[in-house]
């Protein structure tokens, strides 16, 4: 047999000829020495891996009864890792523009308001408060609904009956019939379909990126929206300006529903995580209002963005009398404090699709920027002083914003989750119709800036308010539970 050589780098390989996994490594106990076999360094890592992924949480039970180390599909950073899910790539491509001309339709809305009543806020008001009212009365039937019925077609239906009213109004401006009361129903029967489409929209999302991914796509999503109001409301204010008038807006606008449509028609069916559909029965929304009321983590991000929502739909009504009223501004610096606003939105949620999972201290962090930042933007002496304060206002509103809608979804479970985002979006939109018309009627009587101060003073009370408020109803039911002898499940989603 030829001898092996000795080499400094080969040592171990020379000292033995048996396989790692045959080692053996001597233990004494008394008088009686036994083996122990070694552990190859395969095992060795195989085990290292496994006590990683469940630090992490990434173990499952396998079907044969062990256990197996699930990797998630995505990795864990990435400012845009959602986009790797081709359902969502479309979703967020039609989003896109159909987003850009939602924002151009609002802009040339508000301004055809203004000069159909010469100027009027509180007729600003109340059609911002006909479009969010319906929330209050139909949101939680739209979010049972999108539990019970498949939601791709729902948003189809949906987007095509926007695209409609759109339509029907942009005619009726170029031709000169428009008055102020056909803006009002446009706005109405916008505020009825929005309170399906909206909870259903916001449900669909993790049917589409899984609970791995949906901060990201939450982030992502109001990261198109804010694109799109930095992108629409510039290009609407020059259009009006161009083409002398606001009725070409509207029929642009109902061409870019097609882009949604487009988008949800094209999607692979078979990479949808579609829950089972919830059968019809008695009580659904009650269960679904004791669910959030019996939960902390979901209750209180509701509350805060509850009381929020009474004055942010007015600030951004406000931006508009700012610019008119305050400053003299025309339609195309209208358009450029409305993309400032934006901006600062814009970056607020790049910085949320970072984030893993957002927690309390962000979302009352926000609330009470929000607040302080609206009362800035109400002092600001000269126009480009103003623009500037817009930037953090936007900043501050879309991190509470994302931030609750985050943790509200992820702390519900499937089946709930229609009903818990109808609940969360009736407080969203529903707060308009209270806040708009008050911060309009303030602002007629002492003026825009008092009207965008006293919405930041309330923005201020309205989020300690919330936490008072939340912990109240938590310790009341909790107390009622016990004397009934039923503790409620105060913890996460079931």
């Amino acid at each position: 047999m030829r001898p092996r050589r000795f080499h400094p780098f080969t040592r171990g390989r020379a000292e033995s000829t048996k396989p790692e996994s045959t080692k053996t490594e001597s233990t004494k106990t008394g008088d009686t020495v036994r083996a122990r076999p070694r552990p190859s360094r395969l095992r060795l890592s195989r085990r290292r891996a496994a006590a990683r992924a469940a630090a992490a949480g990434e173990i499952q039970a396998s079907e044969s009864g062990g256990a197996q180390v699930v990797r998630p599909a995505h990795g864990r950073g990435g400012m845009f890792r959602s986009l790797r899910n081709h359902n969502y790539r479309l979703y967020a491509t039609g989003g896109i523009v159909s987003n850009v001309g939602t924002w151009m339709q609002r802009t040339a809305q508000d301004w055809l308001v203004l000069e159909l009543t010469h100027g009027s806020a509180a007729a600003l008001g109340v059609t911002t408060a006909l479009q969010f009212a319906p929330q209050l009365a139909l949101g939680m039937w739209g979010g049972m609904l999108a539990d019970r019925y498949a939601k791709r077609p729902i948003l189809i239906a949906s987007q095509a009956l926007m695209g409609v009213l759109a339509l029907s109004l942009g005619l009726l401006t170029v031709t000169g019939a428009a008055q102020v009361w056909h803006v009002y129903a446009m706005a109405l029967l916008v505020g009825v379909i929005s309170c399906l489409d909206i909870p259903t929209r916001q449900a669909f999302v993790v049917e589409m990126v899984g609970r791995d991914d949906l901060t990201n796509a939450i982030a992502l999503n109001s990261s198109i929206f804010n694109l799109a109001r930095v992108v629409g409301p510039a290009l609407a204010g020059v259009l009006i300006y161009v083409l002398g008038g606001t009725g070409p807006i509207f029929l642009v606008n109902s061409l870019t529903f097609a882009g949604v449509i487009a988008s949800l028609l094209l999607m692979r069916r078979s990479e949808l995580r579609t829950p089972e559909p919830l059968p019809r029965a008695k009580g659904q929304l009650r269960e679904g209002l004791r669910y959030v009321l019996d939960r902390r983590e979901l209750l209180t991000p509701i509350l805060v963005v509850a009381f929020l929502s009474m004055f942010s739909q007015s600030f951004m009504m406000s931006i508009a009398l700012m610019a008119r009223e305050v400053f003299q501004a025309g339609a195309s610096s209208f358009g450029l404090a409305s993309s400032g606003f934006a901006v600062g939105a814009l970056a607020g949620a790049l910085l949320a699709a970072r984030r893993v999972r957002p927690g309390r201290k962000l979302l009352f962090g926000g609330a009470v920027a929000f607040g302080l930042a609206q009362i800035a933007a109400g002092l600001a002496p000269w126009y480009a002083a103003y623009l500037l304060f817009l930037v953090p206002t936007g900043i501050a509103l879309i991190t509470v914003n994302t931030a609750a809608n985050a943790i509200v979804q992820l702390g519900t479970s499937a089946e709930m989750r229609g009903r818990v985002m109808g609940i969360y979006f009736l407080v969203f939109t529903g707060g308009a119709p209270i806040g708009a018309p008050l911060i309009g009627w303030v602002s007629e009587l002492a003026g825009p800036r008092m009207g965008v101060m006293i919405g930041g003073v309330m923005t201020l009370v309205g989020t300690g308010l919330a936490v008072l408020l939340a912990n109240a109803i938590i310790r009341r039911r909790s107390s009622n539970a016990v004397v009934r002898g039923a503790v409620p499940a105060a913890g996460g989603a079931r």
